[in-house]
């Protein structure tokens, strides 16, 4: 599956170039791109973002503002590289753990060296869920209980708590969407739309609208389809 990429930069000829070079890799699919750091906050909420390409001088809220704001909301911290012409934020940038920081306009060699850093550490982190992650444990009701990925079949948004459909029964659990996202293996879930997570082992058929889990019908964005077809064609491959 794709990187899902982000970028922020308030020069319009900037955000170009850097999508073209997202567009022209591989393995880095662009999402959207913002002017400001305040109008990709809500868009990070409800979206699954690998990547952000940041621009530090941003109108409003700066770039390092903006980190510590991500940092803080619970919904896990997507990876980070920096292009900017401002050299001076270089040091303060690694504080933030980034993987990168790129100076402006960029060049095509240290554009891909950190894209493999990139993936380096998506690698890893996929490893280690797959090999860890085969139960999580989630509190309902004031109890622990111990849920094994391959019972869980989708995740529905209820306001501030997120409803767990399991094959043992239904959980309710305060959490974002976001945040229990993280929580499960990417190559084995997707999140089809702002409300519903689905485990991709579980789907029977889907159209333009809906995918089908055991006679129930779950709402498929209509920006999602090629996704999950992709996810799919993935997930057939892997055992859960």
């Amino acid at each position: 599956m794709k990187i899902n990429c982000i970028v922020i930069d308030p020069h319009a000829l900037q955000r170009i170039n850097t999508i073209s070079k997202i567009n022209s890799h591989h393995a880095l699919r662009s999402t959207n791109e913002f002017s400001t750091s305040t109008d990709a906050l809500e868009f990070l909420e409800d979206n699954n973002t690998d990547l952000i390409f940041l621009e530090i001088d941003t109108p409003n809220l700066n770039g390092f503002e903006f980190l510590d704001l991500i940092k803080t909301t619970g919904n896990g911290m997507p990876k980070v590289i920096i292009t900017t012409k401002n050299t001076n934020h270089a040091f303060k940038s690694y504080r933030y753990d980034v993987v990168d920081f790129l100076a402006k306009p960029l060049n095509e060699s240290l554009f891909q060296n950190a894209i493999d850093k990139v993936l380096k550490i998506s690698s890893s982190k996929e490893q280690n869920k797959e090999t860890d992650t085969q139960h999580i444990f989630i509190k309902s009701n004031l109890k622990k209980r111990k849920v094994y990925i391959k019972d869980i079949k989708w995740i529905e948004a209820l306001g501030d708590y997120v409803k767990l459909i399991t094959n043992n029964g239904s959980f309710v659990i305060l959490s974002t969407m976001k945040a229990f996202e993280n929580e499960l293996p990417s190559k084995k879930f997707l999140r089809i739309h702002k409300s519903y997570i689905i485990n991709l082992k579980k789907v029977e058929r889907y159209n333009s609208k809906f995918v089908e889990i055991e006679n129930s019908q779950i709402p498929l964005s209509r920006n999602k389809k090629n996704t999950l077809t992709d996810a799919l064609n993935v997930a057939s491959s892997q055992k859960l």
